[in-house]
């Protein structure tokens, strides 16, 4: 397969696309000569970012408040693909984009591989990556389908650019019916405080574990990550056991961070905790059980 168009599922908010969805036009501009972004959204607030990263239009399906995201946008991509067919769609491994390429892949009946680090375009076939196994070994899988290869793509394995390109097209796309899953509603949402440095984007992160023995304890990471200006982060055990909030989660199932500075407080395992953070400098652990 020739690889012309790529299509990125944009996601944002306020008016701003994600670190994630430019993360994604970067790594989409490194293989085909047009770059498209779909938003199940108000796309047309994002459209002078998202132009200065590569994108040369913008298809938007208009604000989707009230509405199951991934329902209503998975649909309208099976229509606007078959008025404008692409190579590629990327999506971020977001629960949006899990969820919408999921729903899309069932629509058009293609493939769909998840959890990808790196993209490549090797014999004419479009190549994934993925890191298997605890981050041990990769799995590199050729897309040799007829029609296009959906892929979705961790945080944190592009780097975003801007390329100083002007404001992209806005193209709006009709609604399409999305069957009976449609007349799901959202009655509520719950969006945790957050104050400092954000994982997402921090230099130095500072996460702690079922190691410290106590939620209490949990104290001394925050601490810490204050005096060095750093996110502080949590693994999955203490997580689930109710210590800190999800939005603190550091790993697959959580944040994706690349900080050039990573301490671990009592976290068993520290380096297959950060299985996906591709590009760290420096790991430290720091564990009360020696044998921890």
């Amino acid at each position: 397969m020739s690889v012309e168009t790529v299509l990125v599922f944009g996601e944002g908010d306020e008016g701003n696309p994600s670190g994630l969805t430019l993360e994604l036009l970067a790594a989409a501009r490194g293989l085909a000569a047009n770059v498209e972004v779909f938003v199940a959204g108000d796309g047309a607030a994002m459209a002078a970012e998202l132009g200065a990263h590569g994108a040369s239009k913008v298809y938007t399906t208009g604000p989707l408040e009230g509405k199951l995201i991934g329902v209503h946008a998975a649909a309208a991509l099976q229509a606007h693909l078959e008025a404008s067919p692409a190579d590629a769609i990327f999506f971020g491994q977001t629960p949006d984009g899990r969820d919408t390429a999921a729903r899309l892949a069932v629509r058009i009946d293609q493939p769909v591989v998840t959890n990808n680090v790196g993209v490549v375009i090797e014999d004419g076939s479009l190549v994934v990556e993925e890191p298997v196994f605890g981050g041990t070994q990769n799995v590199f899988t050729a897309f040799r389908n007829e029609g296009p290869a959906l892929a979705l793509f961790r945080p944190k394995s592009f780097e975003a650019e801007a390329t100083g390109g002007g404001e992209a097209e806005v193209v709006a796309v009709d609604a399409a019916d999305p069957g009976a899953a449609g007349s799901a509603s959202v009655t509520g949402r719950h969006v945790e405080e957050r104050s400092g440095p954000q994982l997402d984007d921090a230099e130095v992160v500072v996460s702690g574990g079922r190691g410290l023995g106590q939620p209490e304890a949990y104290e001394m990471v925050d601490e810490l990550a204050g005096l060095l200006g750093a996110a502080s982060g949590a693994s999955r055990a203490i997580v689930d056991a109710g210590w800190v909030p999800y939005s603190k989660q550091v790993g697959q199932t959580g944040k994706v961070v690349k900080p050039n500075v990573y301490v671990a407080c009592g976290i068993s395992g520290a380096t297959q905790h950060l299985v996906g953070m591709k590009g760290s400098k420096h790991i430290i652990a720091i564990n009360k059980d020696p044998e921890a």
